[in-house]
């Protein structure tokens, strides 16, 4: 074995150590960042009896935290491109940790919404860069079980954080409650920093002047065509959004992510307040009941992936194999509306928990967004996917907040099945048979518009709230 041999061989043999430590680090940052995000879910109801909010006022403080995260998605992911993720991740941990701590000095309805758009400003980026972290660490044939991994984060952590979050606030109040989930925020940002590496650069002097050589060539062709180039592609982007726009099955999907999104927000918003107010449950029972749910969307996750996967490799047609699970798990989530007609707790959490666990189930929404989309649109549709579910997480707390302002959550239970029915019937009737769209001249487009990227699961997974 010659030199430069042993020297890739010793490089690959320590990267593949490290990539599951780097692996741990992400998955404990997705769970430090969905306990900041929902754990004023968990203080919603102490928040809303000490300052006198009504339920409007809770529903708009829980869609704020979705204005500013929408918006920063596109310049959160152009801030990732351009910093080193070392530095980036701890600077954005911090400062979302130091908003949270702020929420626990306020006293007025104005001031949280405002902490709460903060938060959401700052956490924009950690999605974006969990993506470039996994995509420089993992092969592209581990990358899947790497972001499935790390983004089970969100339910499996917040399973296991409820209950804790509530014996927090038992003893601590909804002011210590952020002011502990801040702390913890701004310690693991510290650990963050010590432990976590850019990978090193595997390729010998050869490779990179070859490389160096191909971009040379490929950068003087396209500044030979470059005038054509500008004028094609100008008209090519017109054409896309109009045809992202005017699609029916696109349509399809957009309205199902919207509709599975309004159930998933249901659950990391009003849902501890539901169990606390309107079900009669104590802060201590509310946690450890409201962490039942969770975990049966982590089983649907897993479940959803390996079985829709697995049927695919047995030469199951992408029609039964993709769109099963997705209806399959819009319809049990429909079974919301059941809640509204038992009284005892271990029903509603039985409901609850397959409502939640289909949601879980149709979570691999995201794969047709590559399966219907033209190649060279993935991602301007994948966008528009994830912008128009994300339109979720602002809309359907607030609804929630004026259907139940006189204390009855039984029309928000309503409206989230319907939204399941609904996600449902697009489905099977705007969606109808899973085939990629044909565009004339599509070759001539992908050469116009090379650099589009994929849609990942983790983006689009929690209902634009990601």
């Amino acid at each position: 074995m010659t030199t430069i041999q042993q020297m890739k061989s010793n490089a690959a043999s320590r990267k593949s150590k490290s990539k599951f430590g780097v692996l741990a680090l992400i998955f404990l940052s997705v769970v430090i960042n969905y306990m900041d995000r929902t754990n004023i879910s968990v203080a919603a109801q102490a928040i809303s009896d000490d300052l006198e909010l009504t339920k409007v006022q809770m529903g708009i403080i829980f869609s704020a935290f979705a204005w500013t995260y929408s918006i920063m998605q596109i310049p959160g992911g152009m801030l990732v491109d351009s910093v080193r993720i070392r530095i980036l991740y701890p600077v954005i941990l911090v400062a979302w940790s130091a908003a949270t701590i702020v929420q626990g000095l306020l006293s007025s309805f104005s001031a949280i919404v405002g902490c709460r758009m903060a938060i959401g400003f700052f956490e924009a980026p950690s999605y974006p860069a969990n993506n470039k972290i996994v995509t420089q660490w993992f092969a592209e044939q581990e990358r899947a079980g790497a972001i499935a991994v790390y983004t089970s984060g969100q339910f499996i952590g917040l399973a296991f954080l409820m209950p804790v979050l509530a014996i927090i606030q038992q003893w601590f109040g909804w002011r210590g409650l952020f002011f502990i989930s801040g702390g913890i925020g701004i310690l693991w940002a510290g650990v963050w920093y010590l432990l976590y590496r850019d990978p090193a650069p595997e390729h010998d002097d050869e490779e990179n002047i070859n490389s160096q050589e191909a971009i040379k060539a490929h950068t003087q062709a396209q500044v030979a065509k470059a005038p054509v180039k500008s004028q094609a592609q100008a008209s090519a982007s017109w054409s896309n959004l109009k045809i992202a726009f005017s699609s029916r099955k696109l349509w399809g999907i957009y309205i199902g992510q919207f509709c599975l999104g309004g159930t998933l927000i249901f659950f990391l918003t009003w849902f501890p307040t539901y169990l606390a107010e309107y079900r009669g449950l104590s802060e201590l029972n509310t946690g450890f009941v409201a962490s039942i749910p969770f975990l049966a969307a982590f089983c649907g996750v897993l479940l959803s992936g390996f079985v829709s996967d697995w049927l695919v490799r047995k030469g199951v047609s992408n029609e039964v194999a993709r769109k099963t699970p997705i209806i399959l798990g819009l319809l049990l989530s429909s079974s919301v509306i059941f809640a509204n007609y038992v009284e005892s707790t271990q029903w509603v959490t039985f409901f609850l928990s397959v409502t939640f666990f289909g949601n879980g189930l149709a979570s691999i929404n995201w794969v047709f967004v590559s399966l219907i989309a033209p190649k060279h649109m993935v991602g301007l549709v994948g966008g528009c996917f994830n912008f128009i579910g994300g339109l979720s997480a602002v809309t359907v707390p607030i609804a929630i907040g004026y259907l139940a302002k006189d204390g009855d959550f039984r029309p928000a239970l309503v409206l989230v099945a319907c939204l399941a029915l609904i996600g449902l019937c697009s489905y099977i009737f705007l969606v109808g048979k899973v085939e990629q769209i044909q565009v004339p001249n599509s070759d001539e487009n992908d050469e116009i518009l090379p650099a589009a990227q994929a849609v990942s699961p983790q983006s689009t997974s929690s209902g634009g709230a990601q």
